[in-house]
């Protein structure tokens, strides 16, 4: 149980530390930039959602499968989530960017600041749908009870690319360079987690946990 249990926690904390952090660069371009932030990272948290739980969804169908002896169920298992996460995900994400503007006013009255998030949320919207994919390869991995690595992954890509690559594109294209980071935190995580799902987790001797 720690040893699921005791990564993820660690992660959570690191992602939380990492939003503080971000919050405080966007914090430097003033009090606009601040309500987008807010405004856009409650409607990236609802697109989220489904992601997250197709992720979880993968993860118990795969652990079933291990835990029944039928391995070979794993890849289809893990298509199947693909596919929902790319068609539920991308609606999500497509109907985000038609209705962002009356979306985004649902947090913010002021013109400006909503201009501003409109223009932030369809700088990172589409990369929801990358994050989608990564968390169901990850799931699948943890199905066997393979954790610390999927989180070592994603701490990685959060203190080691994210939030360097927020600062760096902050200092060449302002507040809007903050946002990039995300796509490119997302689409490193999907690099790294396909990599270590192809290449040393499909190898490996998969046994049920209990």
């Amino acid at each position: 149980m720690l040893r699921i249990g005791l990564p993820t926690g660690v992660q959570m904390v690191v992602i939380s530390l990492s939003e503080l952090v971000i919050l405080a660069l966007v914090n430097r371009h003033g009090s606009q930039a601040t309500a987008a932030y807010g405004a856009v990272t409650q409607i990236v948290n609802y697109v989220q959602f489904p992601a997250l739980s197709i992720a979880i969804t993968a993860s118990i169908l795969g652990a079933q499968a291990i835990g029944a002896g039928r391995l070979e169920r794993i890849t289809p298992i893990l298509r199947t989530g693909l596919a929902i996460n790319l068609c539920l995900t991308g609606a999500l994400v497509l109907l985000g960017y038609l209705i962002s503007h009356w979306l985004l006013g649902l947090f913010i009255i002021d013109p400006a600041a909503l201009v501003q998030a409109q223009h932030l949320l369809h700088i990172m919207l589409w990369s929801i749908l990358v994050f989608g994919f990564q968390a169901v390869v990850g799931g699948i991995m943890r199905a066997s009870g393979t954790v610390l690595v999927p989180v070592a992954i994603s701490i990685f890509c959060i203190l080691g690319v994210q939030v360097p690559a927020a600062y760096v594109l902050d200092a060449h294209f302002g507040l809007q360079g903050v946002w990039m980071a995300f796509p490119v935190a997302y689409l490193t995580m999907l690099v790294l987690q396909v990599c270590y799902f192809k290449l040393v987790w499909r190898h490996k001797e998969i046994q049920r946990l209990i």
